[in-house]
């Protein structure tokens, strides 16, 4: 899943804690990679009691990791994957996909 801000994809994790986080944006879970988190003004959702940005999204409820309130996620709201932006997917994709198979499965 790539940044969803600039579009950078995740390499291989070196041991221990990712500097990549994850948040909210949309009613959506994103991935925002450590240059976009020093950008102040990354649009995302806020927990309505703390006004947190540490919020997680999974099976239909966001909770925030600050202060634990859980909410149900708003029907109806366009799901915004990372990096998608509400268009279509990201291109280059296909055959980056392509192209790790390939490495796997030792095509050349």
């Amino acid at each position: 899943m790539p940044c969803y801000r600039c579009g950078a994809r995740q390499t291989d994790p070196v041991r221990g804690a990712s500097p990549w986080k994850r948040a909210v944006r949309r009613e959506a879970q994103v991935l925002v990679c450590p240059d976009c988190q020093r950008v102040h003004d990354l649009d995302l959702d806020t927990c309505a009691s703390c006004g947190s940005i540490a919020l997680i999204c999974r099976l239909g409820e966001i909770e925030c990791r600050s202060c634990g309130e859980v909410r149900l996620a708003r029907a109806g709201e366009p799901l915004v994957t990372a990096g998608s932006q509400g268009s279509a997917p990201m291109p280059g994709l296909a055959a980056e996909v392509e192209a790790a198979l390939d490495r796997v499965l030792g095509r050349s």
